[in-house]
């Protein structure tokens, strides 16, 4: 019994371990040694809706399911689409990366500093809980700082990939909740690699 409970706490913190992943694409954590302060930037352009050929695709699909079912509730769905970008998960992410470093880095939208971060979400999956059936959301982004006056001036650049998000207990049975946790996921993967690597 002590076996099987060894083995299924292995193959635990293995999930959690590896279950994000980064791959750094230009320049180098290093870079990022001694900045205090960024400016955030969140882009959406091109981001990708897994099963649909677009995030166009994906929203009329969306809308016209839920319009057939009640008038009114596809535009609906199209405005809070949209609108938990700024209202949640750019929160979110702010949130989770700032209290990561107790007030000696910290990231701020529309502010001037001399660096900016730029989130380019490339992915985003919902995932669904249904109640007795669940998937954590999915998200994928492109994270890279570069200096706020020259952006061709890239210090680091990073994919993020297999980002989950979901509710404590499983109590995230709305979409842009789920969403806004993988943000945050993302956000304390980046504060934690720039922590362990910006030296």
């Amino acid at each position: 019994m002590k076996k099987i409970v060894l083995i299924l706490s292995i193959l635990l913190c293995s999930t959690v371990m590896f279950s994000q992943k980064v791959k750094v694409i230009e320049g180098g954590f290093k870079n990022l040694k001694g900045i205090t302060v960024y400016n955030l930037e969140f882009d959406y352009t091109g981001v990708q809706i897994p099963k649909y050929d677009s995030e166009e695709a994906f929203l009329k699909d969306k809308m016209e399911k839920r319009e057939n079912k009640k008038a009114g509730a596809g535009e609906e769905f199209k405005k809070s689409w949209f609108a938990d970008r700024e209202e949640r998960y750019e929160p979110k992410f702010i949130e989770s990366f700032n209290k990561r470093f107790d007030g000696e880095v910290r990231v701020a939208k529309d502010i001037d500093a001399e660096y900016t971060m730029k989130i380019h979400s490339t992915m985003m999956w919902a995932g669904y809980n249904v109640g007795v059936v669940r998937k954590n959301s999915k998200l994928e982004a492109t994270v890279s700082v570069y200096k706020t006056s020259n952006p061709s001036e890239v210090l680091w650049s990073a994919n993020y990939t297999k980002v989950e998000g979901s509710g404590a207990m499983g109590y995230d049975f709305d979409s842009g909740y789920r969403i806004s946790e993988a943000y945050a996921k993302l956000a304390k993967e980046v504060a934690y690699n720039i922590k362990k690597k910006a030296k």
